[in-house]
């Protein structure tokens, strides 16, 4: 199936979900999106109480057929305003895991009452630091956004105010070699291989019951996951997700061998094990599939983050649960990387697991 492909669909429906805002807790344009996008390739689409999207598609395997859950959280990291001073400049939080230094100097969108506004992130200069304040990075809690604001009562005027989500403004864009820089791909990439593979399946037999399902608030404690895996209670479970790679300067092999344009990486265990510990029937079917279905992979056994999956196959008695990710350079940034090659070949090992799932697990 590593087999030349055209990506223009496919890029347009990365850049479709990566461009729309959805900071945690604040996911609605990209859950209506979503929902849009998956009614008519499933029979049943609705958002429960949290604000997870959850279609469903029936198999047609009988009482026998397992029900797989597809994971793929929704919610990018962004801020929230949490002060606006008397010249109209507004301080803020940060909402998610950002890396202060990558924040610094970004232009942003505020969400106000009446809509949008351009803002940018700014700090004291440079020109006039201290010498002792130019050796060390700029604090988050240091940083502020101007939207041109004359004054706090123009920054209401504006629609500004206490609880304003703020989210990084960052258009998908293509770079060489069929690479795309942009914001929020972790975790929208997850979201268009989960959504391209049901348009793979749209006229293929399968016997699974496949529930996919775009979680909220992951970048704050994997909640959306939890809920929603404990009112499916799917049999098996596969969340849809960006892992960092090494193939770029100031990092090992030894450290992250992982690589961009090697394929769809499979996780045996995050967290040094903290996370999750992906069960061997998982690891086996996944494996089988792609070399069925002739898809390079990549192995990962991670020691940094975890994702949905941690939430997941701890849900009631426990749901084996496998992570299959695409490798995205520079994660937590406005700026992260991917291949448009790897998230084809994501969205086909996907596809291809789910005509497969019924072989290896059996309805409980």
């Amino acid at each position: 199936m590593d087999t030349a492909r055209d990506h223009t669909e496919l890029r347009q429906l990365l850049a479709a979900f990566a461009d729309a805002g959805g900071v945690s807790g604040h996911e609605g344009d990209v859950a209506a999106l979503l929902a849009e996008t998956l009614a008519p390739l499933t029979d049943d689409v609705r958002t429960d109480v949290l604000g997870n999207v959850i279609a469903t598609r029936r198999g047609s395997g009988g009482e026998a057929a397992p029900t797989l859950m597809i994971a793929a959280h929704i919610d990018e990291i962004g801020a929230m305003v949490k002060y606006i001073d008397d010249d109209g400049f507004l301080r803020f939080v940060p909402i998610g895991g950002w890396f202060d230094q990558t924040i610094l100097a970004q232009r942003v969108t505020v969400q106000g009452r009446g809509g949008p506004l351009v803002g940018v992130i700014g700090s004291k200069p440079p020109h006039i630091m201290e010498d002792d304040e130019r050796k060390k990075p700029v604090k988050i809690k240091d940083m502020f956004i101007d939207v041109g604001a004359r004054d706090a009562d123009d920054a209401a005027a504006l629609g500004v105010e206490i609880g304003s989500i703020v989210t990084m403004a960052a258009g998908l864009t293509d770079m060489a070699n069929g690479l795309v820089t942009g914001k929020a791909l972790d975790d929208r990439a997850g979201v268009a291989m989960m959504v391209a593979a049901l348009q793979r399946l749209a006229d293929r037999d399968v016997a699974a019951t496949v529930y996919a399902v775009g979680t909220v608030q992951e970048e704050v404690g994997l909640k959306g996951a939890r809920t929603s895996a404990f009112g499916l209670d799917p049999d098996v479970a596969l969340v849809s997700e960006t892992t960092i790679p090494g193939d770029h300067p100031e990092v090992s092999a030894q450290q992250r061998h992982v690589e961009l344009d090697k394929g769809p990486v499979l996780t045996v265990a995050d967290a040094n094990g903290r996370g999750v510990i992906v069960p061997r029937p998982v690891l086996d079917w996944l494996r089988q599939t792609a070399d069925a279905a002739s898809i390079a992979y990549q192995l990962d056994v991670g020691s940094g983050g975890t994702t949905d999956a941690t939430a997941i196959h701890l849900t009631r008695s426990g749901i084996p649960t496998g992570v299959l990710s695409v490798p995205t350079r520079y994660l937590h940034s406005p700026i992260e990387v991917l291949s448009l090659d790897d998230l084809d070949r994501c969205a086909e090992l996907i596809a291809q697991a789910v005509l497969t799932v019924h072989e290896h697990f059996e309805h409980r």
